[in-house]
């Protein structure tokens, strides 16, 4: 399984328990079909920083990163791979 596909099983499980959101594919636009709304979204963000110490700064933030599993995977992916490489040159 790779890093992003182990992520949006990760993902899924947390919209289900935290977010109560069930969400039928990796590819479903969460914000198109309603599943998230502004309440949702930052519902979402303080999760993310929970679950996977990712910091979203929100005027950096384009919606597309949250639009799907599959982005949220892809976007989290980076964030962490992003600080590894932080720690791994101090």
């Amino acid at each position: 399984m790779s890093v992003d596909a182990s992520l949006e099983t990760e993902l899924a499980a947390l919209f289900a328990d935290e977010l109560h959101v069930t969400v039928p594919s990796r590819e479903t636009d969460l914000l198109a079909t309603g599943r998230l709304d502004s309440v949702g979204l930052v519902e979402l963000l303080l999760q993310l920083e929970k679950h996977f110490g990712v910091r979203v700064d929100i005027e950096r933030l384009e919606l597309d990163q949250l639009r799907s599993l599959a982005a949220i995977a892809t976007f989290v992916a980076a964030r962490l791979r992003r600080r590894a490489e932080g720690a791994a040159a101090d």
